[in-house]
């Protein structure tokens, strides 16, 4: 029997993780305007339960909060009724604040757009009460951390949350690279695309200073380009992106 998942919001992220869930789940969406939830809905490509602020009613319901941080005040006082759990993707928004919003359990979830395709990387926190439920739901959309401290979850917000825009960049750093060299753009793409799928499995089993190692011949063409990352900070750029991220989200609470 399928469940009722309930999203107060409908941008990017609601839109990625319904993605994930609508074949599992009933999905019901909570918005302030019917028109932007049809187009939710369209782009969803499944039947949705459409619901505006005025006649939210959350009570012993499955809710997974997507709205802007910012947001949160105004939205709160919006929502009826008591949750059975509540669910938050809002980076650097702590437990504490959501309490504004009744439930029964509340839960931190930070994925990432991924969950579209069925495979984010899902850190959580929380009531541990609920933990085996969380990881179980999340788990439909790909892969999951448990963690023991909203500090920790702050530091994988930077890490797996936000990591996805890093390795965007990095994609389109090492194609603008290759057409430099004189590679066509389409070709740059394709060669980028089978890189990061064959990346992301060898990943899951080898660690990544031996992986570089064995790429990595006396005198070669990696050994030589890998060197120019590292003239040009590519590490410290990566460590400090994370100090960044986590910095900000600090700051959000």
């Amino acid at each position: 029997m399928s469940k009722s998942i309930t999203f107060v919001g409908n941008g990017k992220m609601a839109l990625a993780l319904a993605k994930g869930l609508c074949e599992a789940n009933v999905i019901e969406v909570i918005g302030r305007s019917m028109g932007a939830m049809e187009q939710f809905e369209r782009e969803l490509r499944a039947p949705v339960k459409k619901t505006l602020y005025s006649s939210a009613d959350i009570t012993n319901k499955t809710v997974i909060l997507c709205v802007k941080p910012s947001n949160l005040s105004e939205v709160a006082p919006l929502l009826k009724g008591t949750a059975q759990t509540l669910y938050s993707v809002l980076a650097g928004t702590p437990l504490s604040a959501l309490k504004s919003i009744q439930a029964h359990h509340y839960c931190r979830a930070m994925p990432n757009l991924a969950a579209e395709a069925g495979a984010s990387m899902t850190s959580l926190v929380g009531d541990d009460e609920i933990s085996a439920n969380a990881i179980a739901l999340f788990n439909t959309i790909g892969t999951t951390l448990w963690l023991n401290s909203e500090k920790e979850l702050d530091i994988a917000t930077a890490l797996a949350g936000s990591g996805p825009a890093y390795l965007a960049l990095i994609a389109e750093a090492l194609c603008d690279g290759a057409v430099r060299e004189g590679l066509k753009r389409d070709d740059a793409m394709v060669l980028m695309r089978g890189l990061f799928d064959g990346f992301g499995k060898l990943i899951q089993t080898v660690h990544p200073a031996i992986l570089k190692d064995n790429v990595m011949s006396p005198g070669g063409t990696t050994a030589a380009g890998y060197g120019a990352l590292e003239k040009g900070n590519v590490r410290e750029g990566c460590m400090e992106a994370i100090r960044a991220a986590h910095g900000r989200a600090k700051e959000m609470k």
